[in-house]
């Protein structure tokens, strides 16, 4: 009786407790994922019969110009998530170090712009952006230009609009990396006469590696992937993978193929993306192991 009645213990109760998460993610992760891949190698009559399992819809986009679009989603992901490291870094040293007294201050100025809607961060920057926009009345005011220079509909204006909306994912990750570290080590290294590209290449860069990894991959694989920001701010003169898929499945009669695309980009952010992880962790940790 007393087994009966004995509490659960706290694997069971974590368990219990991340059963919906797991639930939402079959259904709204696993499931879909598995009906793109099984409906781009299905083949079906125009009546709907089953006729035979092919690769013939993957090849389709093998082709040089699907090649290109999935090339330039890679750089595009890259280029933001390289962007985003090199403002993210010191601002997280800042907020870790220097601001103590005011750091939960600047993280909620961090977080305050996703309390509001996408769009409006998107109407915010045409205001910014347009020939008579902030911007370009600046840069007339100081004297750098004459003519106002048209910054929207172009790669400029979907990078700025990139990076301003993913920084936050790079900077929390690396700070939070950066709060665990005890400083003390970075005086000592100063002490011991390294300098400070010594200091930072040796000490700062390998035991904030956790945070810089996620930081990288919160970046990188959603913006392979984004579709709403080079289509309102690029003006739709630039394609890609995200504005292939949802032009291929908000179709009539391409939906079979903008699953076949789907599967294939996602063939090649997987391999980018355990190449960068190796390519990171070289850079960062070389050959030492921190974990």
């Amino acid at each position: 009786m007393k087994k009966l009645l004995k509490p659960a213990s706290n694997s069971e109760s974590a368990f219990a407790v991340s059963v919906p998460a797991i639930l939402w993610q079959i259904v709204f992760f696993y499931l879909p994922l598995s009906i793109l891949l099984v409906s781009s190698i299905l083949q079906f009559s125009e009546s709907g019969q089953f006729e035979k399992v092919t690769l013939s819809k993957l090849f389709v986009f093998m082709e040089p110009t699907y090649l290109r679009v999935i090339f330039d989603s890679i750089l595009l992901g890259l280029t933001n998530a390289i962007l985003c490291f090199c403002i993210a870094y010191p601002l997280s040293y800042f907020l870790a170090f220097t601001c103590k007294k005011y750091t939960n201050l600047f993280l909620f100025l961090l977080i305050v712009p996703f309390w509001t809607n996408f769009l409006l961060h998107v109407y915010a920057w045409f205001f910014v952006l347009e020939k008579e926009g902030f911007l370009n009345n600046m840069l007339r005011t100081i004297g750098l230009i004459d003519q106002p220079i048209h910054f929207l509909n172009s790669l400029f204006s979907i990078m700025i609009m990139m990076v301003y909306y993913y920084l936050p994912f790079m900077v929390l990750p690396i700070y939070s990396s950066l709060g665990l570290m005890d400083k003390r080590l970075i005086e000592a290294s100063v002490d011991l006469g390294a300098t400070w590209m010594q200091t930072f290449r040796k000490i700062l860069l390998p035991l904030s590696w956790q945070g810089i990894r996620t930081g990288f991959f919160l970046v990188y694989i959603p913006s392979f992937a984004e579709f709403a920001i080079p289509e309102l701010m690029g003006g739709n003169k630039q394609m890609f993978v995200g504005n292939v898929i949802s032009l291929y499945l908000l179709g009539e009669e391409t939906g079979e193929y903008g699953a076949s695309f789907t599967v294939v980009s996602i063939f090649f952010l997987f391999a980018s993306t355990v190449a960068l992880y190796y390519i990171l962790r070289h850079f960062i940790l070389g050959r030492k192991r921190y974990g």
